[in-house]
């Protein structure tokens, strides 16, 4: 997802409010830490976040990471995508919209899509409880894992084509 500066600014005067209004003290870390999963288009994870601040801010800690981004998720402020037992994916954007997951590489992706946004929810679901977001996940190879493969498959016949010359 690449921001435009005024989205940006829009998004960082929204976390700032956000912020202001629960009595969270607003630090550079944590404006750094919401800085780098809103300018991401990958989902990333803790880790990456923590690589990506640290590039600005040295002296952050994995600690601080984690903590100021459970507390972006508590404030709504990001959100999270993926299965409990896998690594835990951080997402900027909050507005609806669905996920295209690579299952070879891991790259997640949004896209919008007025069919699944209206897909209507079956009573059984309604039974469990009340709805209050839903969210399509699709699982595939990316466009990159697919050229990779392709010449992965490439290379491959290329190798038994010279093992069967005489």
């Amino acid at each position: 997802m690449d921001l435009d500066p005024a989205d940006l600014r829009q998004r960082l005067d929204h976390f700032r409010g956000t912020l202001r209004g629960a009595g969270v003290k607003i630090t550079r870390q944590r404006v750094e830490v919401f800085r780098e999963v809103v300018g991401a288009g990958d989902h990333p994870d803790a880790e990456t976040v923590y690589k990506g601040v640290r590039r600005r801010v040295p002296a952050v800690s994995l600690d601080t990471v984690y903590r100021t981004l459970w507390l972006l998720l508590d404030l709504g402020l990001i959100a999270t995508l993926g299965h409990p037992w896998e690594r835990v994916r951080f997402d900027g954007n909050v507005e609806p919209h669905h996920h295209f997951v690579c299952t070879r590489c891991g790259r997640a992706d949004d896209f919008h899509s007025e069919e699944l946004s209206r897909l209507r929810i079956p009573d059984a679901v309604q039974a469990l409880g009340r709805v209050e977001k839903t969210q399509v996940e699709i699982r595939g190879f990316c466009a990159r894992c697919l050229r990779e493969e392709g010449r992965e498959a490439a290379g491959a016949g290329r190798r038994i084509r010279r093992e069967m010359k005489p």
